[in-house]
């Protein structure tokens, strides 16, 4: 990676973790004085009031390090970064998704409310021409038509969203996945300059409310990031994930090596989040009713720790990521390799629920 990119990607970077350095222990101490917490109940794993606001730092820092960087990159004698209608579209749906996940943390939101309004911010990606035209072979398909590729989208943007927000249970899990998911766009994006700033700056923000999140104690320096937070990444991760398909963004021709890296990147959140789903409406439950149904709660129950149950998670990610990382190198056919990464997911699953009837 080039000095041209790499010295605003650190700069980006370096700026979005002062902003949270300096934005979460003033967070924490309002949330103590306006009594904003957490409070624990029978589906939550924590058993005392935590602050919960975390996540508002992450917009102020990624936009701090996006500015931070453009300035960075004139400095060098670069361009100024330029900003595109997806961009600006992108901006506009998270800044939706961030107000309601702000709204839903202080004063609560019903899930459908907050799924009408999270539809509409992902209307605007495809508005823009954002959307997944090829589906690469996956399925057997290729080219899709016109309105099913805006559909798909929408529904794509939507449970990628949830996703993320579903899966943040725990201390460090969602943080820590999504430090995984925008490093490697950082990377594989750095045909826009902007773009992998942004990407630089989220991560360098995540990686101080994990530790915030993971290592500080009750009582002390420990923050949830909240809905403001996980909805946030989650509409980050979408946005991420279908511009990796986009030409000329992508490294390479866009083609099935793109759409694998995207599957790759959000499978485990979003198998998590499709398992629950159907679980739920086979047991007659309602989608939107909250239960411990997910994989974390599922390892939690199978008697690990939450530090336990983070290290699994994240370690099946990396899993995933490597074994995909070798099958296609030795030419397997995408289709394949995402069939291989389902099995693998419901195989833990599968052993895990086995295990937990036998400590019942």
């Amino acid at each position: 990676m080039s000095n041209n990119i790499l010295f605003p990607l650190f700069t980006s970077f370096l700026s979005a973790v002062i902003v949270t350095v300096v934005g979460l222990p003033f967070i924490i101490k309002a949330c103590r004085y306006f009594e904003y917490f957490d409070l624990p109940d029978e589906r939550k794993v924590h058993r005392k009031p935590v602050p919960r606001l975390g996540g508002l730092v992450f917009l102020p820092a990624a936009v701090v390090g996006l500015f931070v960087a453009s300035w960075t990159s004139v400095m060098m004698g670069g361009k100024e970064f330029v900003f595109g209608v997806s961009t600006i579209a992108m901006t506009l749906g998270g800044l939706m998704i961030y107000i309601i996940g702000v709204i839903d943390d202080r004063y609560g939101m019903k899930a459908v409310q907050k799924f009408v309004i999270q539809t509409v911010a992902a209307f605007l990606l495809p508005l823009c021409n954002l959307v997944i035209t090829d589906l690469n072979g996956l399925f057997g398909l290729h080219q899709i038509p016109f309105v099913v590729s805006y559909v798909l989208t929408v529904i794509a943007i939507l449970v990628i969203v949830n996703a993320i927000n579903l899966i943040d249970g725990i201390d460090g899990l969602s943080s820590g996945l999504c430090i995984f998911i925008m490093s490697a766009y950082a990377a594989l994006l750095r045909g826009n300059p902007a773009i992998a700033s942004l990407n630089a700056a989220i991560v360098g923000s995540l990686i101080v409310f994990w530790c915030f999140n993971v290592f500080g104690k009750v009582g002390g320096m420990k923050i949830f990031m909240g809905d403001a937070g996980s909805l946030f990444l989650g509409y980050v991760c979408a946005y991420m994930s279908i511009k990796n398909l986009m030409r000329p963004i992508a490294p390479v021709d866009c083609g099935e090596e793109q759409m694998l890296i995207s599957i790759t990147l959000l499978l485990v959140p979003v198998l998590d989040v499709i398992r629950v789903a159907l679980q739920r409406l086979f047991t007659g439950h309602g989608i939107f009713e909250p239960d411990k149904t997910h994989i974390h709660h599922i390892l939690m129950n199978a008697g690990l720790s939450m530090h336990a149950a983070l290290a699994c998670i994240l370690s099946l990610f990396l899993l995933i990521c490597g074994i995909n990382y070798a099958m296609w190198q030795c030419n397997f056919p995408m289709p394949l390799i995402v069939l291989m990464d389902v099995a693998i997911y419901l195989l833990v699953w599968g052993v895990l629920m086995l295990s937990n009837k036998s400590n019942n």
